[in-house]
C-alpha cells in the first residue's frame, strides 16, 4: 500500500512540474504563408555569380518581378538557400544579391543558421512584404536558374543611391 502511495505522488508530482515547466520552445514560431499576395509575381529567377580570386566569394543573384503592387504594401526581404537579403527596386523587377557564408571561389550552399526561420528545398523561396503594417510571408516553390556570371571585383552594388544631379564645384562664381 505505502508502494501504492509513493507510486501515485510521484506521478501527481510529475505531472504538476510537467504543466509548470514547458519543454523549450522552438526559436522560430510557425510561419503562416499567404496564399494570395496583394500584387503579381511573374516567373521568379535566380543566377549564380562568382567573385575574382582577390575577393573570394560567390553568391546569388534573385530576380522577383511584381505588377499591380498596391499601394499599401513594401517589398521588404527573400530567403533563399539559407540566406537572407534585402529587396531592391531596379525598373521594373526587385532584385537582391545575396553573399554567400562561405568563402571560396565555387559555390557552396551555406549552412542554415541556427536562426534562419525557414526549411525550404534549393529551387523555393519565401518573400517577406509588409501590408498595412503587418509582415507576411509567400513562399514561392519554383525558381528558375539562369546562367551564372563573374565578377572580377566582386558583385556590383544594387544599394548604391542615385548620385545627386548637381555637381560641385571649386570655382567662384563671377558676377
Amino acid at each position: 500500500m505505502k508502494s501504492l502511495k509513493k507510486v501515485t505522488f510521484a506521478m501527481a508530482f510529475v505531472a504538476i512540474i510537467s504543466t509548470t515547466f514547458q519543454c523549450a520552445s522552438p526559436k522560430v514560431a510557425a510561419t503562416q504563408f499567404e496564399i494570395q499576395t496583394p500584387f503579381n509575381i511573374k516567373t521568379v529567377s535566380f543566377q549564380e555569380w562568382y567573385a575574382g580570386i582577390k575577393v573570394g566569394t560567390t553568391g546569388l543573384n534573385v530576380y522577383l518581378p511584381v505588377t499591380n503592387i498596391s499601394q499599401n504594401v513594401t517589398i521588404d526581404s527573400i530567403y533563399f538557400r539559407n540566406l537572407k537579403g534585402k529587396l531592391e527596386r531596379k525598373d521594373s523587377r526587385y532584385v537582391a544579391v545575396l553573399q554567400n557564408t562561405t568563402k571560396g571561389y565555387t559555390f557552396k550552399k551555406s549552412e542554415r543558421p541556427d536562426d534562419y526561420p525557414f526549411t525550404l528545398k534549393d529551387y523555393e523561396c519565401v518573400i517577406s512584404y509588409i501590408e498595412n503594417g503587418v509582415v507576411k510571408y509567400h513562399k514561392i516553390t519554383q525558381l528558375n536558374e539562369v546562367a551564372g556570371t563573374y565578377y572580377e571585383n566582386g558583385p556590383p552594388s544594387i544599394y548604391l543611391k542615385a548620385a545627386s544631379s548637381g555637381m560641385a564645384t571649386l570655382d567662384d562664381d563671377e558676377d
